[in-house]
């Protein structure tokens, strides 16, 4: 039972460090434009990301039962702290050096790799793909739910990006620049909204799905057989054969106040890269794309594909900036995100695999 609730609280702080770490990701376009400060862009993005989180489980429902395979590796709560703090260790490397990273990402290496210890090197524990029948993007596992959408979700986030800012350009042509600043000024402060809010649906439901992972591993393992009444809440039996695991609204609501309160907090050395770093943006650039990049996690959410916010603003960027011309992108800083992006996976899985060995050699894990 202490382990149990040991998960929960490393899934909190998780979920704490994901709202600064990725605030930038909804909010450094309206910083760098200076259509809101500091300060009420915070405000704005830990309000819309409360509300994003409360909307739908679909995310959620993939980390819960589309990743790894529960019946080949007992998901115990050791395991996941592993996992978690994998995700975290990577997050504050990110944060630290600046560089917009996947906490989505992170996490769901820091899965597979603490899996992949706990099922010592049985590759099958991890679910690489499981086709759908009716749709390719209804497919579960690594390859359908990770890998596929990380290469086409950032590709679509900058076409839309360039598109909608090479229409803009065209129709807003004979425009004064002072009318389409001020037009989008305010215009702006919706679509950061707008992001604030997908941000939510997407990145919250990937901690209601290690909570929910590891109360259900509790629940079967007996740990939860002897609970008080007040803590009767705890108990989450198995969901009926062919149904996802549903989430208590209990969990839904503390990891959305948990990320809002990270958010608060900020996230300013992201924010500086995003914004300010790759390229100059003024209000009609953040609006188009914090526009493309919601619709591109809006959808993802939607089939509960667990993309990433900070590649999706990332590529919007790039594309509303190179709309305006290619070589105003610093491809410098570009390269630097590359790499982060790639790493991010490998790497947390590293760590969470290393962690998960080295309780294996206290005894702590069979």
């Amino acid at each position: 039972m202490t382990l149990i609730l040991a998960v929960i609280a490393v899934a909190l702080i998780f979920e704490y460090i994901n709202g600064f770490h990725d605030t930038a990701n909804s909010i450094a376009t309206v910083v760098s434009t200076k259509v809101l400060t500091p300060r009420q862009a915070v405000v704005l993005a830990a309000a819309t990301n409360l509300i994003g989180a409360l909307w739908g489980t679909a995310v959620a429902k993939t980390i819960t039962s589309g990743l790894v395979d529960s019946t080949a590796v007992a998901m115990t709560s050791n395991i996941l702290v592993c996992a978690l703090l994998a995700a975290i260790a990577w997050n504050l490397i990110t944060w630290w050096l600046g560089l917009p990273s996947s906490s989505s990402h992170a996490l769901i290496g820091g899965l597979c790799g603490s899996a992949l210890a706990a099922a010592h090197n049985n590759w099958k524990v991890i679910i690489w793909a499981q086709p759908s029948p009716v749709h390719w993007y209804l497919g579960k596992g690594l390859l359908w739910k990770v890998v596929v959408p990380m290469f086409i979700s950032p590709l679509v986030g900058f076409v839309l990006g360039f598109i909608i800012m090479g229409l803009l350009y065209f129709a807003l042509r004979k425009q004064r620049p002072s009318k389409v600043n001020n037009f989008f000024g305010r215009a702006q402060i919706f679509s950061a909204g707008a992001m604030g809010f997908m941000h939510g649906t997407n990145d919250a439901q990937k901690t209601m799905g290690i909570i929910a992972l590891s109360l259900l591993g509790g629940t079967q393992s007996g740990a939860m057989n002897d609970l008080p009444g007040w803590l009767s809440f705890l108990h989450t039996p198995p969901p009926p054969a062919g149904h996802d695991l549903e989430i208590a609204v209990w969990i839904k609501v503390t990891c959305a106040l948990t990320m809002a309160a990270g958010t608060a907090v900020g996230g300013w050395r992201i924010i500086k890269t995003l914004g300010h770093k790759m390229v100059k943006l003024h209000p009609i650039n953040g609006f188009a794309a914090e526009t493309s990049s919601a619709t591109v996690i809006g959808l993802a959410s939607l089939f509960g594909i667990p993309v990433s916010t900070t590649h999706n603003i990332a590529a919007a960027i790039m594309g509303v900036g190179s709309a305006k011309r290619f070589n105003a992108i610093k491809w410098v800083v570009v390269e630097r995100m590359v790499w982060a992006w790639l790493f991010t996976i490998p790497v947390a899985g590293a760590i969470a695999y290393a962690l998960v060995l080295l309780l294996q050699k206290a005894g702590w894990v069979p």
